[in-house]
């Protein structure tokens, strides 16, 4: 017996009832006994639209019959929906040469190719900023293992993507909720950084940045990476052909300015780059998206040389705290953004500073930095567009809800990572004071009123990247205890964070190097970072590699159902967040548009195409059909 549970259900029962053949034989259609059942039907329907949903509950008998079993016939085949061609181009500030001028007396010069097997030594050795002293750069930093080229040395003019490649994939056995709409503004795209996919490290007068040598020592060598420098264009080709409306890319600070430090001469063949990237994004009528550091700080703020990662601390990495780091990145910022503003309505300052500035003078620096940059922007270029910086934190959750020392570890696990940068830029207020009572020896470093002032409300979005999140707990002797303990190996965040909660079941899906939070907790982030910090949340980086994706043969790897449905998830807990909770979220920026250079290693696949390093081949996986498809459908 099957039961019936709502009133469509009960409908359909009785209307079989009903309007069963009369027992009378002969009797005609419309006779009185079938005007009488019509009648009791639509009585009981009455009834039955009047009680409440518990209430009803029909018993049904299954009915069984034979057929003639025959094979359906195959469908068509259905393509990705492209992007049509732009008839217009949003303009978002002045052309560069109406406000060159505020760059003061900028030279630009270029640099060759830097290789470490060369016999031939640069002659310029009285000229700093020559080409001698350029090589220089890089045999200082004195990588290991080092190839300088891969297949390719200049730009590769892009060929579209066979149609049978742009066959959407079988579709789910499940569905998920088709009537919320994405509002007519959201950002839909892909992100990437150029660490992590360009190579050419040492081509085209681009010197050495953290990134480099912060791997030197300890992981595998892959400095080619995607060849993306020189495939970009085949690249954004392949993802306007899937429908991608937003491209986020970084531009390293060393391939603009390869001294770094202000008056020294701008990386002509850098400016062109990626001037000629953005026309090409523009063309295909993709918007561009810009973040200035991606992890890819000059080594040059830690002079020159960066030891092993167990001699120095890594929040040192980035040079954040370095005296002149702020006249430095704004110098730069200013260059980049004064040459492509027209063009590029979106820019990111940092990405991910905690990981390299945790200490206070690295978070002030970042902050006024960025504030800076902000009002250069908005003030100065008169930019209509919107500048950004987009945050690491794994929301942390009390592994007890009800225990108000694990929620105050989870508050103090958010003050640390976020509330650090974003109460001064967001909220107008100065360090949490969690923060503060850490670092009480350092109160020089905090923020005045009137560097407050000058600070406050300098962003149009928080962008945030939440890979996982992170079950919190006070530590064993409390937090107080191991606040005031600087060698505590807690300290200075003071927190236990596990993987496990309270029941006992681990956070969610195990990738291949974390565990994931699961759309509930997404959600819940989103309120948390809406209702905390009043600014629209956009999330600018989010994705992860597949168990054991490496080992797996192309077909395998191309069918990535658990990445699929982790996207479709995601992008389903924003619309509820949207329209049932309120939130302004921005937009959605998938990690990564491609499989990548995980920071010294290939294995962590977290890319939505299969790269072929060997061949630079591409392959489309099943995910990234699913992501653009569920948007596609939703607006």
């Amino acid at each position: 017996m099957a039961s019936i549970r709502n009133q469509w259900g009960i409908f359909r029962y009785l209307s079989e009832v009903f309007t069963e053949p009369s027992p009378i034989k002969g009797q005609p259609e419309g006779s009185i006994s079938t005007m009488i059942s019509t009648a009791v039907l639509a009585s009981l329907l009455a009834v039955v639209q009047a009680l409440p949903a518990s209430d009803m509950s029909v018993e049904v008998s299954p009915r069984y019959a034979y057929s003639q079993f025959t094979f359906p016939p195959n469908a068509a085949p259905t393509y990705a929906k492209g992007l049509p061609k732009p008839s217009t181009v949003t303009n978002y500030g002045p052309h560069y040469t109406e406000v060159s001028h505020l760059l003061g007396d900028l030279k630009t010069t270029t640099w060759g190719n830097w290789n470490p097997n060369a016999t031939a030594t640069a002659t310029d050795k009285d000229d700093p900023y020559g080409q001698y002293a350029w090589s220089q750069l890089w045999e200082n930093v004195a990588l290991k293992n080092f190839t300088s080229t891969g297949i390719y040395s200049t730009t590769v003019d892009p060929t579209p993507v066979p149609s049978e490649s742009l066959v959407l994939p079988p579709p789910d056995v499940f569905s998920f909720d088709d009537n919320l709409k994405f509002p007519s503004d959201f950002v839909f795209g892909v992100a990437g950084s150029a660490a992590q996919i360009e190579g050419a490290i040492a081509m085209e007068g681009r010197s050495p940045t953290i990134m480099e040598v912060l791997v030197r020592d300890s992981r595998p060598k892959d400095y080619v990476t995607n060849e993306n420098y020189y495939l970009y264009k085949q690249d954004l080709l392949r993802l306007a052909q899937m429908g991608v409306k937003t491209y986020s890319f970084s531009i390293p600070w060393t391939r603009i300015l390869p001294f770094v430090t202000p008056g020294t001469p701008v990386n002509k063949q850098g400016i062109d780059h990626y001037d000629d990237l953005i026309n090409y994004c523009l063309e295909l009528g993709i918007q561009p998206m810009v973040t200035l550091t991606h992890f890819d700080s000059p080594v040059q703020f830690l002079g020159g040389k960066v030891p092993l990662a167990t001699d120095y601390p890594l929040n040192f990495y980035a040079g954040y705290a370095n005296d002149t780091f702020v006249e430095a990145f704004v110098n730069y910022g200013k260059i980049v953004m004064s040459h492509f503003a027209d063009r590029v309505g979106l820019f990111v300052t940092f990405n991910e500073p905690y990981l390299y500035a945790g200490y206070p003078l690295g978070v002030k620096n970042v902050v006024t930095a960025h504030a800076a940059l902000y009002d250069f922007y908005h003030n100065e270029l008169k930019g209509c567009g919107k500048v950004g910086i987009k945050f690491n934190d794994n929301f942390g959750v009390p592994k007890n809800a009800t225990d108000p020392q694990d929620v105050a570890a989870a508050n103090r696990f958010q003050d640390f990572q976020l509330g650090s940068f974003a109460n001064p830029l967001f909220l107008g207020q100065d360090y949490p004071e969690a923060w503060k009572s850490t670092f009480s020896n350092e109160t020089e470093i905090f923020f005045s009123a009137e560097e407050l002032k000058n600070v406050s409300k300098k962003v149009d979005f928080l962008g945030i990247d939440p890979y996982t999140y992170t079950v919190v707990t006070p530590p064993e002797e409390g937090i107080a205890a191991c606040q005031a303990n600087t060698s505590h190996s807690l300290w200075p965040l003071c927190v236990n964070e596990t993987q496990t909660r309270e029941d006992g079941w681990k956070m969610g899906y195990r990738s291949e190097s974390y565990v994931y939070t699961t759309p509930v907790e997404f959600r819940q982030y989103l309120n948390y970072l809406w209702n905390t910090f009043k600014a629209p949340v956009f999330v600018t980086e989010y994705g992860f590699p597949e168990w054991k994706e490496t080992e797996k043969e192309l077909g395998d790897q191309l069918f990535d159902q658990a990445r699929s449905i982790y996207y479709r998830s995601y992008l389903d807990a924003m619309l509820k967040a949207i329209h049932e909770d309120k939130v302004e979220v921005m937009g959605s920026l998938a990690w990564s548009f491609q499989d990548n250079w995980e920071f010294g290693s290939a294995d962590q696949l977290f890319g939505m195409q299969v790269v072929n390093t060997t061949t630079q081949e591409r392959f489309f996986k099943k995910s990234f059909f699913d992501y653009v498809k569920f948007y596609q459908d939703r607006i």
